[in-house]
């Protein structure tokens, strides 16, 4: 026995057939899906992640989702699969009404990187809905004085499917009178009419009862029904007529409450009250139209009763009937389309499809910032969104579908200027008048590390005392990072540098984390006085950046050394200095000199002497600065043959040290003689010396013209060079250092007694100072000079305080202030650019010949060693390689001042 397939198995079937030949296609680079409606949940949509080009990992690692931008949230994906499955019911009709198509589309949304794809998802009607009517009973009531082929127009059914699911046809139950037939109205539908085949007879029979059926075009077909119940009236044979079937009528959106809408006039040939007609809207005239029109009964004006949006409706259809007042009644009807204007009365909107991320400052142009779409719920024109950003700034929008955009970047990104931008985007439709609406989206800016440790200045000088304790701090560098996080963090080190050749972290350390500096042992100012250390800071970025500073340390002067004596020099003689001196000598005579020094600098290396014993105490002093011991008074025949002075030698220091020196002198008699002798021999006249003093004169002279000539080229050249620069010293940058003009020369000579000597000292207390001593042998005045060494060298910045030697009776000083020439200029590019300090000594053999020199040339720094010549006195010896030394002297002092 065959089992018949009834319809729910062919429904079944259907469904099943059309899910499993699911479709989709690419349009437009588009991925498109097909489906038929109410498919359960969790039914396969399609794999989405073959589709895309994504593996599996993919779903997860990069956050694929699925945004819908009708609002509901149909589907989702299987993260495990990779597939588009249904999450809720979908009903077509309730998402697209009678649309003949609809398409749901979707939004693919995946991140790192940031990527967006459209989908679009057809839903298939399936024949689910019936053929329904409005009522389930039509009442019509018709003069059985109508004609044969009168139609009576019948109420339309309705079904919610499209396509061939629609309404296809009518039927009509079996009856002797009537039959059906269709008419096409205007919109393309097909409106069932009643016609009248055989005359009605009321006497006969006044009451027909038929049954309307409607069938839609689905398989299996579905169908609905409707009783149409037929009252034969007695005669009253005109009915209302319209002028026409379908009025159309436009309204804008913005129309007010009592806006006039239409008037309508139906004709009626009869008289009386059965040509009296009244106007009423139709029996099946939905609640929507009946709350927005208002008809007059009487009038056939129809106004509006409230508002009406373009958005929520576009437009009306609006059934009306024309009654007379005939009995019984005969009626016309007529149908009225609304359509509703569109009115740009909605601003668009900025939907942030994506919310912002992250962007790191050194992100390319074009980096994905945000996804962005605008929607506008006006139509045509009124409905054309464009975006634009206000503010100038490093993002554009880049469209990449209709009204989608992406947010990416346009420029370079810099965190230390601008951490967070506030991007402005306007969305602005074409209406007229334009509507507009803004959205701001705030995008941060994460650092990266591209700016190296600055410290707070580019050098530091340090200056620290010596014999400090080890392990003290020195001073705390410092630097800052623009950057943030890890990125600032910064740590200090010590590069590797020799000191002494010792590397110079066996000096100093530093604290890695705040930069503070320590040293390693305590500092000799006597063996070190100034070094340096390059600071590293460091930050943690990847990859790190670093900066550099140098820090100067002076080693600053303690009194830390006793004065310690060179002469007389007790090394070879024993504890004590044995000197002679004439029993003739009167007061004032020069015994001897006690010269020591100190190796500390400054105040603490200004020495100063005194008599702390002595034999006889009346007899001699010793000069407070130079140490001098000469003879208060005339030494008398009483005073002992042997005279024993101690004396004490002590520094200028906060904490004084000192240091004494025993002599030991003996009175001799006759001492004097042969010194006398020898002077008397030299000071003879001879042809030998004679010659010599001629050929003296002659190379003074040649000097004197050489000298002038040098002078004169160079006045030409100042004068020329001033034209250009303004200056024919030296450049102004070369002159800003020079600070304290204040230098004083000063010259001790003496030339009494058995020690000849003569003593220069130059400079002050900010200057590099130098003090050259000249002795000539107690033995023979015919010995030349011995420049013994200088008294002090160090470092040009060094803190060095001069010696102030003075006598009133021995000394000559030559203040600056007495020198209104001297050019500050020549005095620096003397003293800075001369590496090895030349020490220009002027032999001259007229007393004059110095001032000559100091006055003309303005060198209050210069080291000259002056010799009093008296050719009375003294024979001048080798007198010839004194004339050489100052030929040699002149080129190379034009050579320091050489602009």
């Amino acid at each position: 026995m065959t089992k018949t397939m009834g319809y729910r198995d062919w429904r079944w079937l259907a469904l099943w057939w059309q899910n499993v030949f699911l479709l989709w296609t690419t349009i437009d680079g588009q991925t498109r899906y097909s489906i038929p409606e109410e498919l359960k949940q969790g039914s396969v949509v399609g794999n989405l992640a073959k589709d895309l080009g994504l593996g599996l990992s993919d779903i997860y690692d990069r956050k694929l989702r699925v945004a819908s931008e009708a609002g509901e949230q149909y589907f989702t994906v299987d993260a495990g699969k990779g597939e588009l499955v249904v999450s809720d019911r979908i009903d077509r009709e309730a998402l697209c009404g009678q649309s003949a198509s609809c398409v749901l589309p979707l939004q693919v949304v995946i991140e790192n990187p940031l990527q967006s794809h459209r989908i679009e998802v057809e839903i298939r009607d399936i024949n689910d809905n019936s053929p329904s009517f409005l009522t389930r009973e039509i009442n019509i009531k018709i003069p059985e004085s109508v004609g044969l082929g009168k139609r009576f127009p019948l109420e339309s059914a309705e079904d919610a499917d499209v396509g061939s699911n629609s309404l296809k046809t009518y039927s009509l139950s079996k009856n002797e009178y009537f039959s059906l037939k269709f008419k096409e109205i205007k919109n393309g539908k097909t409106v069932p009419e009643l016609v009248l085949e055989r005359p009605l007879d009321r006497e006969t029979n006044n009451f027909h009862q038929l049954l309307l059926t409607a069938i839609d075009g689905g398989n299996p077909a579905r169908s609905g029904t409707c009783q149409i119940i037929i009252t034969v009236l007695d005669i009253n044979d005109n009915f209302p007529v319209f002028n026409e079937s379908l009025y159309k009528v436009s309204l804008k959106e913005n129309s007010t409450k009592g806006t006039f809408v239409i008037k309508l006039i139906a004709a009626d040939a009869d008289e009386g009250p059965n040509g009296e007609v009244r106007y009423s809207f139709g029996s099946r005239t939905s609640d929507i139209v009946l709350s927005a029109f208002d008809i007059n009964d009487a009038t056939g004006e129809i106004v509006l009763k409230r508002s009406i949006d373009y958005e929520s409706s576009k437009s009306y259809l609006i059934d009306i009937t024309a009654k007379d007042k005939g009995v019984p009644e005969m009626e016309g009807h007529c149908r009225i389309q609304v359509d509703v204007e569109d009115v740009n009365d909605n601003a668009p909107e900025i939907v942030l499809t994506s919310k912002p991320s992250p962007v790191r400052e050194d992100a390319p142009t074009g980096t994905a910032v945000a996804l962005i779409s605008a929607r506008d719920l006006d139509y045509g024109e009124n409905g054309k969104v464009t975006l634009k950003l206000l503010k100038r700034s490093p993002f554009t929008l880049k469209p990449y579908f209709s009204n989608n955009y992406e947010l990416v970047t346009s420029g370079a990104l810099d965190r230390e200027s601008i951490s967070e931008y506030n991007i402005e985007i306007t969305a602005t439709d074409s209406g007229s008048p334009p509507l507009s609406s803004t959205k701001i989206i705030p995008v941060s800016i994460t650092d990266v590390n591209d700016n190296p440790p600055i410290f707070t200045q580019p050098s530091y000088n340090v200056y620290l005392k010596e014999n400090g304790v080890p392990g003290s701090i020195l001073y705390s560098v410092s630097a800052y990072d623009l950057d943030s996080g890890e990125n600032a963090k910064i740590s200090y080190s010590i590069l590797d540098s020799k000191v002494q050749d010792v590397s110079v972290s066996s000096y100093v350390y530093i604290n890695s984390d705040n930069g503070s500096i320590y040293s390693m042992h305590s500092f000799d100012y006597e063996k070190l006085k100034v070094f340096q250390i390059q600071v590293q800071a460091k930050d943690q970025g990847s990859p790190s950046l670093s900066g550099n500073a140098t820090v100067h340390v002076f080693v600053l002067d303690q009194n830390d050394n006793a004065p310690a004596v060179i002469y007389p020099s007790s090394a070879a003689l024993g504890s004590l200095s044995h000197q002679r001196m004439p029993r003739s000598a009167k007061a004032g005579h020069l015994v001897t000199k006690v010269t020591a020094v100190d190796a500390d600098s400054g105040h603490n290396a200004w020495i100063s002497y005194r008599l702390a014993e002595a034999t006889d105490a009346s007899l001699f002093t010793v000069n407070l600065y130079t140490g001098e011991v000469r003879t208060k008074r005339a030494v008398s025949e009483q005073d002992d043959s042997s005279q024993r002075l101690l004396i004490e030698i002590k520094d200028d220091g906060e904490l004084v040290q000192s240091s004494t020196v025993t002599v030991s002198i003996l009175l001799e008699d006759g001492l004097h003689k042969p010194i006398l002798d020898l002077r008397q021999k030299a000071a003879e006249p001879t042809k030998k010396s004679g010659r010599i003093t001629l050929y003296l004169i002659l190379s003074l002279a040649s000097v004197s013209v050489l000298s002038l000539v040098t002078f004169l080229i160079l006045a030409v050249k100042c004068i020329r060079n001033s034209r250009s620069s303004g200056s024919c010293c030296t450049r102004r940058s070369e002159c800003d250092d020079y600070k304290n003009p204040n230098r004083n020369l000063q010259i001790q000579l003496n030339t009494d007694g058995p020690i000849k000597y003569v003593e220069v000292l130059g400079g002050d207390m900010l200057s590099q100072s130098q003090s050259f001593r000249s002795c000539m042998s107690p033995i023979s005045e015919y010995s030349d000079f011995t420049l013994i060494k200088p008294s002090s060298t160090t470092d040009f910045k060094e803190v060095i305080s001069v010696l102030d030697a003075s006598l009133p009776d021995s000394t000559w000083t030559f203040e600056s202030q007495q020198v209104s020439r001297v050019k500050p200029c020549s005095m620096f590019v003397f003293s800075r650019n001369i590496k090895l300090i030349f020490h220009i000594q002027c032999f001259c053999a007229f007393e004059g010949i110095y001032h000559w020199c100091v006055n003309l040339f303005g060198l209050s720094s210069l080291y000259a060693i002056y010799i009093k010549n008296d050719v009375n006195k003294r024979q001048i010896n080798s007198a010839f390689a004194k004339m050489f030394w100052v030929f040699l002297s002149w080129p190379c002092f034009f050579t320091v001042l050489k602009p």
